[in-house]
């Protein structure tokens, strides 16, 4: 099977894992992705945060990596991809705002290609007006964001994820494992042993 080409949505104060660990794996099995954020061109790098759980009410929050993007924003034709991959963190919450955003987003589901989402990404994928009659799973605090939308919210282990058709979710990176192989699942990639 040939590799795919990737697009990886990615903002300032993305999470850290959810952006560096789909960036590399995905690579690593031979797939070119490229990761992106409005305003910003390849070389410029992210801030990312590393949420925790740490026995409190919601995730901890300390500074990540800095992560260099490898493509330009601007430069973007999502016909051009062959699957989304949307990181979690607090990006989602401002990159939901920018009207592009939204329009790749809907380009993917309207073209039926795979999407996998982590964390808070669904508060993209709300926005976007997407979820109506899919499952969906999330960081438990934007369970209703996915049912306003119209989506089912999966409540899953914090280390599961959910395919409904092509859309891939889970709740937080420690989902990494389950996640990325429905995700290679969808995508038709096989790694023999």
């Amino acid at each position: 099977m040939p590799a795919k080409r990737l697009l990886l949505l990615c903002g300032d104060f993305a999470e850290d894992y959810e952006t560096m660990v789909p960036f590399q794996a995905l690579q690593a099995v031979g797939h070119r992705v490229d990761a992106v954020c409005p305003d910003k061109r390849a070389g410029d790098s992210i801030a990312t945060a590393i949420h925790d759980f740490e026995g409190d009410q919601t995730y901890s929050e300390k500074p990540g990596h800095r992560f260099t993007l490898n493509a330009d924003f601007a430069a973007v034709d999502p016909a051009d991809y062959d699957g989304l991959v949307i990181a979690g963190g607090r990006a989602p919450e401002y990159l939901r705002l920018n009207d592009k955003v939204i329009g790749l987003v809907r380009h993917f589901f309207e073209a039926d290609k795979p999407v996998a989402a982590i964390c808070h990404g669904a508060q993209l994928l709300a926005a976007a007006r997407v979820l109506e009659g899919r499952t969906c799973s999330a960081y438990p605090a934007c369970r209703p964001e996915v049912e306003l939308a119209g989506g089912r919210y999966a409540d899953i282990a914090v280390d599961d994820a959910v395919t409904d058709g092509k859309l891939v979710t889970a709740p937080a990176w420690p989902a990494h494992p389950a996640w990325l192989a429905q995700f290679l699942a969808v995508l038709g990639t096989r790694i023999e042993h």
